[in-house]
């Protein structure tokens, strides 16, 4: 490797760090500012604010990782080549894909601290994160808790009307059982909740149909204790599960859900795609901004980082809209984590064959 290359690519990771020391203070003050006055209604800890905020870094960091890495690319990049570094690394004989080669292994190195960084240390940032969140600052509840139907195992399915996760009990409950396609029996209760000192449920005006043949025999009785194949909050999985991780307990949690038939599970999808999909963008956005930013241009850096800018606020864009259309419809979560990137890989190849001539 030339002495060049060690130039790049310590320029490349110093910028980088820089840019995420510059912009995470920022973000941390605009944060205190806009939530000051709720830390103060709910009377919240200082210790515990400072604990969140540890965790904020870390989210803030995942979140707009891409940007930071653009705009760093684009900064130094625009001023090695106002400089005329550029033009002199290139007028010595070097290709532009050799001058390319530094670039993409510093995006090497970033890329595999993000993809670690992803699947272990973020998703136990994301649990305090989250769990503060939902405990001080946001109304709406982190569970989905009206209309839950899901499948518990090969034969059982339940559904229930409503469910409250502080006292555990739900109202309007089902739970049928198949053999194959054929029912062979059926239980309901006007409420279901779980009792903790006895390590059981208790039902509440309950009814078991059970179908042998064209006979139906029928069990009531106004309480009943009974033990099934499923905890009490698996009625209600906390909507930011999936977040909190890390990459074997993911894998785990998806077959699991996948087996119950869980409403959610193209958002636990998404969020598996996204571990991987993220620390590839780190390639696609340093080809784009080397392209862009190599050469001079009327108007100097300021237009770089105008350029720069917008197209990484279009890449979080596209990736927060694909993200609500998973959430919000049947759009396959394979695409809504890789078509961002798919499209601006096209993008960096046509701008790259540009750069090249």
């Amino acid at each position: 490797m030339k002495l060049i290359d060690y130039y790049i690519i310590k320029r490349y990771i110093g910028t980088f760090l820089v840019m995420i020391l510059l912009f995470i203070p920022i973000g941390i003050m605009v944060d205190v500012a806009e939530k000051i006055d709720k830390f103060k209604e709910k009377e919240v800890p200082l210790l515990v604010i400072m604990e969140y905020y540890i965790d904020f870094t870390w989210y803030f960091a995942n979140l707009l990782f891409p940007i930071f890495l653009f705009l760093s690319v684009i900064w130094f990049t625009s001023k090695l080549a106002n400089n005329t570094e550029v033009i002199a690394i290139l007028s010595s004989g070097i290709s532009f894909f050799r001058y390319l080669k530094p670039f993409l292994f510093a995006a090497s190195c970033i890329a595999i601290f993000a993809f670690f960084a992803g699947m272990y240390i973020v998703p136990k940032s994301n649990l305090g994160f989250n769990d503060f969140r939902y405990k001080y600052l946001v109304k709406k509840e982190a569970r989905n808790t009206s209309q839950v139907f899901m499948q518990i195992n090969e034969n059982e399915f339940i559904y229930v009307n409503d469910y409250d996760p502080i006292r555990k009990r739900a109202t309007n409950f089902t739970l049928e059982h198949f053999e194959g396609n054929v029912m062979e029996f059926k239980i309901q209760a006007e409420r279901i909740r779980w009792i903790d000192r006895d390590s059981l449920f208790r039902l509440s005006n309950y009814i078991k149909r059970s179908y042998k043949g064209d006979q139906e025999l029928s069990e009531k009785t106004s309480q009943k204790d009974t033990l099934f194949d499923f905890e009490i909050n698996d009625l209600a999985p906390v909507n930011y599960i999936a977040e909190t991780l890390t990459f074997s307990e993911l894998n785990d949690f998806i077959e699991e859900e996948k087996s119950r038939g869980s409403i959610l599970i193209n958002n636990h999808l998404l969020v598996r795609h996204k571990r991987w999909s993220i620390p590839i963008s780190a390639f696609i956005l340093t080809l784009i901004a080397v392209a862009v930013a190599s050469f001079k241009r009327r108007g100097g850096m300021g237009v770089n980082l105008a350029f720069g800018i917008s197209l990484g606020f279009l890449f979080i864009f596209f990736d927060k809209i694909f993200g609500v259309l998973v959430s919000k419809s049947t759009f396959p979560p394979f695409l809504a984590a890789w078509l961002p990137l798919g499209i601006f890989g096209v993008l960096a190849f046509f701008l790259l064959r540009h750069a090249k001539r």
